[in-house]
């Protein structure tokens, strides 16, 4: 009974000519009208041949029938290719909408660009590839379509990050706030996630507007909204690092303050370990030199310069005139954080030019002629240049607050140098003093008032990281766990320290790979470890991430673009800052349908 019944179930190859059918996907299918026949059974497949198409085949021989029955195979595959053909020609119109709303979100374009770029397309198609037109002409990338794209991708963007912060053992966050060009207070939070594999994952957690007051209170609450929609746990937060404003670091009212109450709450075990941003106190430092007077005289005078048209044109001619090496000086703007050291820089390489045009509009240069006065400019020039210097040090993504701690700490040290050197009368590492010096007497070069000034700073740079000091030890457990003396080591790592650094070859590893890529080779059987350099992996060293979100909000939400809506917004700034996470593009192609946009419409 079991044999009878596994026979009809099989396909024989005889029925092809008896009854025209094929057998395609486990599946008889008639090679007449395409129907399928569920179950593979002679009887049901007889039935539908007698019923159907007996009549009109009746009189072929078996000759004619196999004939017959090749042609209708043939017919059958080329109607399945054209139809699998179209169906690829639409999901690639769909992906390639997708990856063209992709780049005018990160080149921060408004949406209609993508008309633009589909007449361009169709142009470019008539005289490259005209047989491919339609196949073009099925992009859609319509204003509303391209909008509509840069949605899903970010949502996209968002799943994805959602998905791995189910594996984060520590992550971190980093918070500050600005104004967008309708005077709306935008709040960028950036997270920084480690995985039990001590792989980092750096992105823009949460973009939000807010339009009415700014206060600790709100900031916190939609902080702890980030971190809720992401279903992240409390007790894994270990850093937070802000602007350093009131309302951010408040002990009580402030956002610093809600969040380790919120932590308490929560019953974490661990303490939040809160920082101000290394490149905004590094900035701070720099006035603590109380040389504004010379920097507002360099201002004014640039001022002069540039303000009127008449005067800036003149100017660059003069320079031309002169066969200058420059052929202009840059405006000094406060908040860019190397404008300074530039100015100062182009105001010294051009101070004979500047006063000779200065005279020739009737201004007084007594002052920048004054020896006092040029030595003030080369010193302020060459310690701006070094501090231009480490704040570029600082700057960029997926840096290890270790590393910005050591570059803070090398500074420090090279200030007490530069501090002795100065007081030797040698500013050997000072190239406009050296300059300057070698113009003017010995005896007149202020360098005691230099190095006094240096010592100023030096001593600026070791209150404002003192916060940085206190968490020494924790950093050289991850920059240079061999040299760290297990006996000042937390007690629950002791052992497990006392392991690694009795362990050959981990210190192989260690010096094969460095301090950066090391921590993802300690064992799992020292668990400490391994959470303590996933904790200190996940540390913000400062918001520099936010900066420069705020930097892409600028050049997309423009005077000209005040009506983008805040989801828009903050769907544009999620695709241009993914960094770790890209779109799963097949993923939404597979749940869209081609749409044709047309050329001559605008929605």
């Amino acid at each position: 009974m079991a044999k009878r019944k596994a026979e009809n179930r099989s396909f024989l190859d005889k029925w092809e000519a008896e009854y025209l059918f094929t057998y395609v996907k486990d599946k008889p299918v008639c090679l007449v009208c395409g129907v399928n026949v569920a179950v593979s059974k002679e009887y049901n497949i007889r039935r539908h041949y007698e019923t159907k198409h007996h009549d009109k085949y009746k009189d072929l021989d078996m000759t004619q029938r196999s004939q017959k029955v090749e042609e209708m195979k043939i017919s059958l595959v080329s109607q399945q290719n054209m139809f699998k053909k179209a169906t690829s020609q639409s999901e690639a119109a769909v992906k390639a909408s997708y990856i063209v709303a992709a780049e005018i979100a990160k080149s921060a374009r408004p949406f209609n660009e993508g008309q633009f770029m589909k007449k361009c397309m169709m142009k470019v198609c008539d005289l490259v590839c005209p047989e491919k037109k339609q196949a073009f002409s099925n992009v859609s990338l319509s204003r509303n379509t391209v909008a509509d794209r840069t949605c899903d991708l970010a949502t996209n963007l968002y799943d994805q990050l959602m998905e791995k912060g189910k594996d984060f053992v520590a992550f971190s966050l980093a918070v500050d706030e600005s104004c967008d060009a309708s005077d709306t207070a935008q709040l960028s939070v950036f997270i920084r996630g480690v995985d039990s594999n001590l792989r980092v994952t750096e992105e823009l957690l949460g973009f939000k507007s807010m339009h009415g007051t700014t206060t600790g209170k709100e900031i916190f609450e939609e902080v702890s909204k980030c971190v809720t929609e992401i279903k992240l746990p409390w007790d894994k937060l270990v850093g937070l690092t802000t602007d350093g404003a009131p309302a951010m670091c408040g002990k009580k009212s402030g956002l610093v303050g809600m969040v380790r109450e919120k932590m308490r709450e929560e019953n974490c075990a661990g303490e939040l370990t809160v920082y101000h941003c290394i490149i905004h106190q590094e900035a701070l430092c720099a006035k603590a030199l109380k040389m504004e007077h010379v920097m507002t005289t360099v201002t004014q005078v640039v001022n002069f310069i540039r303000a009127k048209g008449l005067n800036h044109r003149q100017f660059k001619s003069f320079l031309e005139e002169c066969g200058s090496e420059y052929a202009d000086v840059p405006y000094h703007t406060e908040v860019r954080w190397l404008s300074r050291g530039k100015v100062l820089n182009r105001c010294f390489e051009l101070r004979e030019e500047i006063c000779q045009f200065l005279e020739t509009k009737g201004k007084d240069t007594a002052e920048l002629r004054e020896q006092k006065f040029l030595c003030e400019l080369a010193f302020l020039c060459d310690i701006s240049s070094h501090l231009d210097a480490l704040n570029l040090q600082l700057q960029g993504r997926g840096r290890i607050i270790t590393d910005m701690y050591a570059a803070v700490r090398a500074f420090k040290t090279k200030l007490c140098l530069w501090e002795n050197q100065m007081l030797q009368g040698n500013p050997c590492h000072f190239p406009c003093c050296q300059s300057i010096k070698a113009q003017i007497s010995t005896a007149v070069f202020p360098c005691a008032q230099f190095a006094e000034k240096l010592s100023v700073l030096a001593a600026e740079f070791s209150r404002r990281f003192a916060d940085f000091d206190a968490q020494k030890c924790k950093f050289e457990l991850l920059s240079n766990p061999f040299a760290v003396d297990v006996e000042n080591a937390p007690t629950n790592i002791q052992m497990e320290l006392t392991e690694l650094q009795c362990n050959d070859t981990l210190k192989s590893k260690y010096d094969a790979v460095g301090a950066a890529q090391f921590p993802r080779f300690i064992p799992d059987t020292m668990p400490q470890l391994r959470t303590q350099a996933a904790q200190m992996l996940s540390m913000f060293g400062s918001t520099y991430l936010c900066e420069q979100l705020f930097s892409s909000m600028k050049m997309t939400k423009t005077t000209h673009r005040r009506r983008l809506t805040d989801e828009h917004l903050r769907s544009i700034l999620r695709i241009s800052s993914a960094q770790s996470l890209s779109p799963d593009i097949d993923e939404l192609a597979s749940k869209k349908r081609c749409q044709v946009s047309g050329l001559g419409t605008s929605d």
